[in-house]
């Protein structure tokens, strides 16, 4: 058994796994990954199948076990099976998904693939008040209340969803600039933040390098962020202010960014109606 202090429930081990994740052999990071994204396939399925899922071997999961101080994976699995049965919501993910899968046989319509994507978006709106607490809502709005300007960065998939964001804080009359990198000059763009403005990132895996370096560089300026983004294990979140950690849809190889517009117009709106509640009061 490893000396290690075994986590007691699955946020204390999420939490052990995060904190630890740099300290990680490559392929103990590649399982930390897996768990961390996977909470339900990790919590329901055999070892071998976890195994072949996560593209490593069953020894492997054993020593991932092992290395946060349980004396088998089956141990550490019971977490996520405690989880899973207090969570009913997770239950009804896995019966879903398995009926929302492609039919192989016959014909695809195009309506059955419309089915497939409907299915698989209210499924990830769904989950998502789960994966977003009170007070990551409170903070992220308060930060963007307060800022003398917000600036958004979101490359490739993620640009829509930062240009979206731009627009819905410009109508409640924020002011608000949009990274784009034109002309490669991104970092130079991000270069013009100081500590009393706010950078909102959306980045999600592989995580766009640039996206990265810009964030990286606001944070060492002081610039506080807000990061939407797909993973606590993401780049982004441990140098966050304030991170969300959204889990998109993803049907036939294509992922959705369904949650996190919704997410970018809640912060919008919760933003505006506390602003009408403070122009009230002081009316």
């Amino acid at each position: 058994m490893s000396t290690a202090i075994k986590p007691t429930n699955l946020l204390e081990l999420q939490q052990a796994i995060t904190e630890r994740y740099n300290d990680l052999s490559k392929r103990l990071k590649q399982i930390a990954q897996f768990v961390m994204d996977h909470p339900s396939t990790v919590a329901m399925e055999t070892v071998s199948v976890i195994a072949e899922q996560a593209e490593v071997t069953p020894s492997a999961l054993i020593r991932f076990a092992a290395a946060f101080g349980y004396d088998g994976f089956s141990e550490m699995q019971q977490l996520f099976r405690q989880k899973l049965v207090e969570n009913s919501t997770s239950y009804r993910e896995r019966i879903r998904l398995s009926s929302a899968q492609p039919v192989h046989s016959g014909k695809v319509t195009s309506h059955a693939i419309l089915n497939e994507f409907v299915n698989g978006n209210l499924l990830s709106l769904e989950h998502l008040p789960e994966m977003v607490s009170d007070e990551s809502m409170d903070a992220a709005i308060k930060l963007l209340h307060n800022a003398k300007a917000i600036h958004v960065l979101g490359m490739r998939r993620s640009f829509s969803v930062a240009s979206y964001l731009t627009y819905a804080l410009r109508q409640i009359k924020r002011r608000v600039y949009l990274i784009d990198g034109s002309g490669g000059m991104l970092q130079e763009q991000a270069s013009l933040l100081d500590k009393s403005d706010v950078l909102v990132a959306i980045s999600y895996s592989p995580y766009a390098q640039e996206t990265r370096a810009a964030v990286i560089k606001a944070y060492e300026n002081g610039v506080p962020i807000i990061s939407i983004t797909d993973s606590r294990l993401s780049p982004l979140a441990p140098i966050s202010s304030v991170y969300f950690d959204v889990k998109e849809s993803e049907v036939r190889g294509f992922r959705s960014l369904t949650s996190s517009l919704c997410l970018a117009q809640a912060l919008v709106i919760g933003m505006a109606y506390q602003i009408e509640q403070q122009q009230l009061g002081d009316g």
